[in-house]
């Protein structure tokens, strides 16, 4: 989880690959009217966000026995308390870092409807975990071996 630009997909899979698990990328849950309106610069609203939501729990639900990773903004606790709704036993793995680092990564990558004029409005949405949410807070800007490797430690 985290804001666009902390590595959310990057990680993800190499977390997935590292504990031979399947990966779902949540971007492609989005409804095509969601991805045309992030395109536009235009934020989701929490109404936007709900469909999303469940189809990623449901996915993360049906891989229940074998586990999986999915990569998911999740920046609020509601977010993450209906993706609990459905996998009830989601873990998250924060990405967190700061404002500069995302707006540089978003505005260097190539082919993603994510424009870097929503960086701030999706740390201005971020709610860290708290205390009785299961996850762990790791810094995005380690490289990405360090990364899955406290990730995979905390995970076993």
């Amino acid at each position: 989880m985290g804001v666009t630009g902390c590595g959310k997909s990057t990680v993800g899979k190499a977390i997935a690959a590292r504990l031979g698990m399947p990966f779902a990328d949540a971007d492609d849950f989005h409804s095509p009217a969601n991805v045309a309106k992030m395109t536009a610069g235009v934020p989701l609203t929490d109404e936007d966000r709900v469909p999303w939501l469940h189809a990623i729990g449901t996915w993360l639900a049906s891989q229940r026995d074998t586990g999986a990773v999915a990569s998911c903004s999740a920046l609020r606790r509601r977010y993450r308390d209906a993706l609990r709704d459905t996998a009830p036993d989601v873990v998250f793995v924060h990405l967190h870092g700061d404002r500069e680092t995302a707006y540089r990564r978003v505005s260097n990558r190539r082919g993603h409807f994510m424009p870097s004029s929503l960086v701030d409005s999706q740390f201005d949405t971020l709610e860290p975990l708290e205390p009785d949410e299961r996850g762990m807070v790791l810094d995005m800007s380690l490289p990405v071996d360090e990364l899955v490797d406290q990730a995979v430690g905390e995970l076993r």
